[in-house]
């Protein structure tokens, strides 16, 4: 019997050629740009120029008194919850979309999934940079000259530019992993793997409600949210994130693309 030892530069060259693997899915994902990244800012951008000709209808329909108290109102808002949304939607046609597809190149599961995940962390880094960057003009200019409110909502922070791209990039991680996971049952144990995973979510989510109902913690859960603020709800939401990547990893393990 013989043993076969890797020298470290076998081990290298291993890697190496890994991290290609893995970065030709990225490149995959980013094959067509339009409807993943050109698209969304798009609409985004119509979004905008809507709310913006309405503060500029109430800017001009009220006074300097009644002003700041349309603009405090105007924190609610929830003009850019579209984009997180549309990003879960892009999560779930990535995995189900280029799944058969890169299989079909002789791409892993595992390298499939990781690329795939590397390309969602793209894409929440670049989202949120976006989003940081809108929310630092729109401070700047006091609400685009109108006290408007879109990317400074109270959702989104208060507090210095670091801590509003952290909430934007976790947010998105969260939609985008969400629906990688949501691909992958569906993927694997199609429609009948998505009814059965939305009864349980919504039995779950029903059940949540009621607990805290009958038990009259509703008080509680708002001071919980009053007390962790934007930020520190959004880092909580790093655990459900994780449990969605892990186990979309693992049912992607073992589905088969029937298309």
């Amino acid at each position: 019997m013989t043993a076969t030892v890797l020298s470290p530069n076998t081990r290298t060259i291993s890697r190496s050629g890994e991290f290609k693997r893995i970065w030709s899915v990225v490149r995959l994902h980013f094959v067509n740009p339009f409807s993943s990244v050109i698209l969304p800012w798009m609409i985004l951008a119509f979004i905008f120029a809507v709310n913006y000709i309405i503060w500029a209808v109430i800017y001009n329909a009220t006074d300097g008194t009644s002003r700041q108290g349309v603009s405090e109102g105007m924190q609610w808002s929830g003009s850019t919850t579209f984009i997180f949304v549309y990003m879960l939607v892009v999560a779930v046609q990535s995995v189900n979309l280029t799944f058969p597809f890169a299989l079909g190149y002789s791409v892993t599961r595992r390298d499939f999934y990781l690329g795939t995940s590397l390309s969602f962390l793209i894409y929440a880094a670049m989202y949120g940079a976006g989003l940081t960057i809108l929310s630092l003009v729109e401070d700047a200019t006091n609400g685009w000259g109108l006290g408007g409110r879109m990317f400074t909502v109270v959702y989104f922070s208060d507090g210095p530019w670091f801590e509003r791209l952290w909430v934007f990039v976790a947010t998105f991680a969260f939609f985008l992993f969400i629906g990688a996971a949501s691909a992958a049952v569906y993927v694997r144990w199609k429609t009948n793997g998505i009814l059965i995973f939305t009864g349980i979510l919504v039995l779950f989510i029903v059940a949540a409600v009621a607990q805290i109902t009958l038990s009259e913690q509703w008080p509680a859960v708002g001071q919980w949210f009053v007390e962790n603020g934007a930020t520190g709800v959004v880092s909580w939401l790093l655990i459900p994130t994780a449990v969605a990547a892990v186990t979309g990893f693992f049912i992607l393990r073992r589905a088969t693309p029937k298309n």
